[in-house]
């Protein structure tokens, strides 16, 4: 079976072709700044040889057209695509695992478009826009917080009304379910060992950040709460805060309900704090010039992922692993540096060399005295994905 994963953002469109038997990547590419009159548009084959070109892509509508055609010419080749499964972000209490595409599951997206109003639209316009390209073409929703309905009732619950869990599905959900459940997969394999008994915090860091405490494979919590706003400081999301200081604001300000989202999806986070950028290299760069502002949302990055590892170690009983993924968990050494630094009460040794080791391959970080391992995972959520549609599709 061949399925393909479009990985959809605000102005990017990244996908894979995975050939399922024996997992082969057939294709993959990305289209950048869509609603461009020169958008990039870049392919790799299944031998890595690479394409580049540029081309007018008003919107996602034309970007998708643009991938199928870039797949084999599917107008005249239709099985090229067996399947095709996405990474979905937020389906409310009913859709909290992986599901066909249908209108049911398209009603609930749109019902919780409030609570996922950078994620949701773009999932749900895609949809329906392939399912308009390739019909009769099985199309499955691996919903993000899948992985964590495992999270035991203690850690998902708020303290509001008990109405409000009941009527509206208010409760903890935990969100990057695919990067979290590979790197529950992976860390096992690396570390020769079985998930079963292993305490592992997950740092999934990037533009969306999320710590996961995954013990005998499984989710047992997340920073991650009822939206994809809210846990760590994210790139321009504003993470954990208290609703009052938003009512006080909106009151002060006499901003509706619709400005205070749009402040705290896309003027928040790392972005708000350090006045400079969403991007932490632009962070970084401008905290060696000596921006202080820029040093700070740097220090509040590493402070919540050093604090959620601490808190989920206690809740975990102990702590066997702590992983890095994601855009800034991969590739910022100083962030995993600053991180790991003064934890060795809890077991954690980082081997400097080993750390700032310019490499794209997953890797344990830790020295060997360290009790607890340290690694560097390439998280792959498309290879979830396109598991979980295969699954899917199977019981069907």
């Amino acid at each position: 079976m061949k399925v393909l994963v479009p990985n959809l953002g605000s102005t990017s469109l990244k996908y894979q072709l995975i050939d399922m038997e024996g997992e082969r990547i057939l294709a993959r590419g990305k289209i950048e700044r869509i609603g461009s009159a020169q958008a990039v548009v870049i392919t790799w084959d299944s031998e890595g040889k690479s394409a580049q070109t540029a081309a007018a892509i008003p919107d996602h509508r034309t970007a998708i057209q643009t991938l199928i055609e870039r797949l084999g010419q599917i107008a005249e080749d239709r099985q090229a695509i067996d399947a095709v499964g996405f990474k979905a972000v937020h389906g409310g209490p009913r859709y909290r695992g992986s599901f066909l595409v249908t209108d049911e599951l398209l009603a609930a997206m749109q019902e919780f478009v409030p609570v996922a109003p950078v994620h949701n639209p773009v999932y749900i316009q895609a949809m329906q826009i392939f399912r308009a390209a390739l019909p009769g073409v099985p199309m499955v929703a691996v919903f993000e917080p899948g992985f964590h309905v495992t999270i035991p009732g203690r850690a998902a619950v708020y303290g509001v009304p008990y109405e409000w869990l009941e009527k509206y599905g208010v409760r903890r959900y935990g969100f990057h379910g695919s990067s979290h459940r590979y790197l529950a997969q992976r860390v096992p394999q690396m570390l020769g060992r079985l998930a079963a008994g292993l305490r592992l915090v997950s740092c999934h860091l990037g533009g969306s950040s999320s710590i996961c405490a995954i013990r005998d494979g499984e989710s047992f919590d997340s920073s991650f709460g009822f939206s994809a706003q809210s846990g760590m400081e994210h790139a321009a999301r504003s993470g954990e805060l208290d609703p009052f200081a938003v009512l006080y604001v909106m009151e002060k300000e006499k901003l509706t309900a619709a400005q205070v989202s749009e402040i705290l999806c896309k003027k928040s986070g790392l972005l708000g704090i350090s006045g400079v950028s969403s991007d932490l290299r632009d962070i970084e760069e401008a905290a060696a010039k000596g921006n202080t502002r820029a040093a700070l949302a740097i220090d509040v990055l590493v402070y919540e992922v050093k604090k959620y590892i601490g808190a989920f170690a206690a809740a975990m009983g102990g702590l066997d692993a702590v992983a890095f993924a994601g855009g800034i968990g991969e590739n910022s050494w100083r962030v995993r540096q600053e991180v790991c630094r003064n934890l060795a009460f809890l077991g954690i040794e980082l081997d400097e060399e080993k750390n700032r080791l310019p490499s794209n391959d997953d890797r344990v970080i830790s020295n060997a005295d360290s009790k607890v391992a340290v690694l560097v995972v390439y998280t792959n959520e498309e290879i979830i994905v396109a598991r979980e549609t295969v699954r899917v599709l199977a019981e069907q």
